[in-house]
């Protein structure tokens, strides 16, 4: 009797014990108020094809089942019919506005798109839940909705962030977007998201500047959707999770592989050309003017690099060491008597130099594995003008560089 007694004691300690640990080993979520009528989720679209959808896009969904209404609020809507649109889009200068729609609705927007969408409800009482339907009704009035995007800070997913760290207070905090102990660049994270559009990520990287470099902390990093997700996903309050894990709500075709780089065997042909063809008199004068070619084209880009710097709201675009070697004064060499050259090639020289000097020492990263095969075509054709501007030349002339 007593050793039944016994083991029934050791079995109810067990289950006990059991007990004890699955709660302590199971994560702590805020609970469902059910008191409250109004449901709040973060939405998070996948990536798409097109340049615009290659970072992909966040909502905020609220679900009031006493009016009846189930409403997507974003912030990343603008007008593209405007006057100037071009214009001020380049300049930076283009408002965003923060809009609504059915959830219906937005869901068939990417069902056409072919894009993912995930959901994780967020656990909000009642006054928060409100709060939040309240924030999000003002955003919608003419003098509130309209903002000047910024690509790093102000954005369609730091807007929704800064949503819920206002609502929850002080005692926020979100989960590890960036993995513990990684350290990510804003560059870093943009490169990754462009990698099936070479094109555009070498026009992008080029036209970035030192502040993109920067080493992100674990809010910045939420400049992304998917990153937005990640902390969500482990954002607490008290210690207590407020979101659980995402789910999938709207699945997507698999994103095709990251296409072939064309980009540096185009470049390479090009050195290889400037190289050798001007030691080959067949072909010199090909070779000539495809130096002359490289020296109008890397002015130009230049230029547009000097503009997005000075003469646009983007700050991303400042502080660009690829004006080191896309000097916009290269535009007219081409134009300027061969013996006037040699002091231009100098220069031209040193600051090519420094600016590799600048991106070994991670000042600025530079997109060395597409334009490598350039920045040697140009050190070439510097050393050749330095060269050919200490040959005197017959009859004042200096045709094609052939002296």
């Amino acid at each position: 009797m007593r050793t039944n007694r016994m083991d029934m004691l050791r079995a109810l300690f067990s289950c006990l014990l059991f007990l004890a640990c699955s709660l302590l080993l199971k994560p702590a979520y805020a609970q469902k108020d059910s008191s409250t009528h109004i449901r709040v989720s973060l939405l998070t679209v996948g990536v798409g094809d097109e340049i615009y959808a290659a970072f992909g896009h966040t909502g905020i969904r609220i679900t009031d089942s006493t009016a009846g209404t189930d409403i997507v609020y974003n912030w990343g809507t603008f007008d593209g019919f405007q006057e100037h649109f071009e214009l001020k889009f380049m300049r930076g200068k283009l408002l965003y506005y923060c809009s609504s729609e059915s959830y219906q609705h937005f869901i068939q927007t990417y069902i056409q798109e072919d894009r993912a969408v995930e959901e994780q409800q967020v656990y909000l009482n009642p006054i928060q839940a409100r709060s939040v339907q309240a924030f999000l009704q003002e955003n919608l009035k003419d003098e509130n909705r309209y903002y000047k995007y910024d690509f790093l800070y102000d954005n369609c997913a730091t807007r929704p962030r800064d949503v819920f760290k206002k609502t929850f207070g002080t005692s926020f905090r979100f989960g590890r977007a960036i993995p513990e102990g990684k350290q990510l660049s804003f560059r870093d994270e943009i490169n990754h998201y462009l990698a099936s559009l070479p094109w555009e990520r070498l026009g992008i990287n080029l036209l970035l500047g030192m502040p993109v470099d920067k080493v992100m902390s674990n809010e910045d990093a939420m400049f992304l959707p998917d990153f937005l997700a990640k902390g969500m996903a482990g954002a607490r309050v008290n210690g207590t999770l407020v979101s659980e894990p995402a789910v999938q709500v709207l699945p997507a075709s698999a994103q095709p592989p990251a296409s072939r780089d064309f980009i540096s065997i185009l470049f390479l042909g090009v050195a290889l050309l400037i190289i050798v063809g001007t030691a080959i008199p067949g072909i010199k004068p090909i070779a000539v003017m495809a130096v002359n070619l490289l020296l109008v084209v890397t002015g130009l880009l230049g230029c547009l690099m000097v503009f997005m710097w000075l003469g646009t709201d983007h700050p991303c675009c400042r502080n660009n060491i690829n004006l080191l070697w896309c000097l916009p004064t290269n535009m007219i060499i081409p134009f300027v008597r061969l013996e006037k050259r040699q002091r231009y090639a100098i220069v031209a020289l040193v600051l090519l130099l420094l600016a590799g000097l600048l991106h070994l020492l991670s000042v600025q990263q530079m997109p060395m594995a597409e334009i490598w095969p350039l920045l040697l075509a140009l050190l070439y054709s510097f050393g050749m003008i330095f060269r050919w501007s200490k040959v005197p030349l017959p009859n004042g002339t200096d045709d094609d560089y052939h002296h």
